[in-house]
């Protein structure tokens, strides 16, 4: 395995800005590359998200937007956070009736309690596991009690580590760690929050690995 360097995040946002134009003509249109089970698992999230209305809901590692926007036909108050200035702009461009951010899920320019709920599916992948506690500590301080998060992330032996140097034509520097969802609910339960439902489902059509689901929230403080 390749050693973790500290400026990770400017590995990764590298790689998305020059492969953003192809990966985001590639994955335009996440309702018509996702399964039923997919979509309805989104679905259940939203449902759950809508009780905490109108505090928003903020999907991390936004990308081209399709996820976004998606959750606003779902009735969210929603906006879009990605690493990413350029896939920033092309979600921007795509979507100009919602918002997207440039921001990093390990530091949320956020203030404490006011998202009804987290979605991040596939982005958690590029987060080292030095990193992943910092990161759901910060998705525990900024949601509101009983909000829902919905991860989904391509699972594996914690030990699987891909590392890519061309993606889309484009020379990139881009880590990618696949994990157990019992790894990742450990670092979950850590940082204070409780675990909902999970599911793994099997590869679809040209995947290669498992796909897991967590949706989890953040604990409401019983009476002292």
């Amino acid at each position: 395995m390749r050693p973790v360097t500290a400026d990770f995040l400017q590995a990764t946002r590298a790689s998305y800005d020059a492969m953003a134009p192809a990966y985001a003509d590639r994955f335009s249109d996440w309702t018509a590359d996702s399964t039923p089970l997919d979509r309805s698992l989104v679905s259940a999230f939203a449902e759950l998200a809508r009780e905490h209305t109108p505090a928003p809901v903020a999907d991390l590692g936004s990308g081209p937007g399709s996820v976004t926007a998606h959750l606003h036909t779902l009735g969210l108050p929603v906006f879009g956070v990605d690493l990413s200035p350029r896939m920033v702009g092309l979600a921007r461009r795509a979507y100009p009736e919602l918002r997207f951010h440039v921001g990093s899920m390990t530091s949320l320019d956020l203030p404490d309690e006011t998202l009804g709920g987290i979605v991040a599916l596939y982005s958690i992948i590029h987060v080292p596991d030095d990193h992943l506690l910092t990161m759901f500590t910060e998705f525990h301080r900024v949601l509101v009690p009983g909000a829902p998060v919905l991860l989904a992330f391509q699972s594996g032996d914690c030990e699987d580590h891909l590392h890519l140097s061309e993606r889309f034509g484009q020379e990139i520097a881009l880590d990618y760690y696949w994990r157990t969802p019992d790894h990742v609910i450990a670092h979950l339960t850590e940082a204070g929050l409780r675990l909902y439902a999970r599911i793994v489902r099997e590869p679809d059509g040209e995947e290669k690995r498992p796909r897991a689901f967590l949706l989890a929230e953040k604990p409401v403080p019983g009476p002292r």
